[in-house]
Formats: structure tokens, C-alpha cells, sequence
């Protein structure tokens, strides 16, 4: 993030979804299968990167893709199918790399009911090489939108 003697952001970016889980989201009990979550994480992901116009086709338009290399899920709570949840993203690093947390809440009762973390990081399309410093592209784009 950015040090911390800096004055803090007064936007923070995130964004927030709202699903119906389906029935071809769950496991033979009901229950939505484990796997199924990065779906409903990548579509609040998508929400919050469309707020500062780096969608994923601008990524590859300025020269970079973002793989995810890291991810952590806490299943507090299992959601059935035919339920609304709210999926919550939120940028929590952006320098070096690009970390969103998520959490996916009962979107009746608010109660949480999983927690998570991906972390990718920006790889050259040209040289295939990943970067040690987020491309300023990005970097521009989450500074101004902290500022506005």
C-alpha cells in the first residue's frame, strides 16, 4: 500500500454484487461447491476494476495480464442454493502486486459467511516476465480514484 506517513486514501475502492445461487452451483447435498466461490469473486473483482477503467481487456490492451498466484478462502458458513448473497471486493494492495479481500455475506441477514483473499501479480504480454512493481497503468488508475 502506501507509507504510512502519507495522508490515508479517502476513497477506498471496492465494490459489491448481489447473487442468486443456482442449482448447478451445489454439491449433490445443496450445499454450493467450494469451487464455485471464485466465480462469485470474480464477478465483484470485475465490478471493482470496471470503477477505474482497468477491466481485464484494458490489462491485456496496455500490455499485461494479471494471473492469480495466491489465494486463501475461510468457509465460515455454507450457502445453499437458491440463496442471495452479497459479495463484497475490496483492493487492500496495489503497488507490487494486486491483493483483494472478499467476503460473501447472507444478503437477508448480513451474517458473513466466507472470507477470502487472491493475489495476482502483472505479467508482461511481451516478455512473459512478471513484474516486481505494479505497471503504472494500474497504479495511476487506483492513485487517482484514492484522490477523487
Amino acid at each position: 500500500m502506501t507509507n504510512t506517513n502519507e495522508a490515508k486514501p479517502v476513497n477506498v475502492l471496492s465494490a459489491e454484487v448481489m447473487i442468486t445461487t443456482a442449482f448447478q452451483d451445489a454439491d449433490p447435498m445443496g450445499v454450493v461447491y467450494h469451487g464455485n466461490y471464485f466465480r462469485f469473486f470474480e464477478k465483484a473483482r470485475h465490478e471493482m476494476l470496471e470503477k477505474i477503467g482497468y477491466s481485464y481487456r484494458d490489462m491485456m490492451a496496455s500490455g499485461y495480464v494479471w494471473p492469480i498466484i495466491d489465494t486463501r478462502v475461510k468457509y465460515v458458513k455454507s450457502i445453499p442454493y437458491d440463496h442471495k448473497i452479497r459479495v463484497e471486493a475490496t483492493l487492500t494492495e496495489w503497488e507490487n502486486r494486486m491483493r483483494v479481500d472478499y467476503v460473501i455475506y447472507d444478503a437477508e441477514t448480513n451474517v458473513r459467511m466466507t472470507k477470502a483473499h487472491t493475489m495476482q501479480v502483472a505479467v508482461s504480454i511481451e516478455t512473459e516476465e512478471m513484474c516486481f512493481v505494479s505497471p503504472r497503468i494500474f497504479t495511476d488508475k487506483v492513485e487517482a480514484y484514492h484522490n477523487a
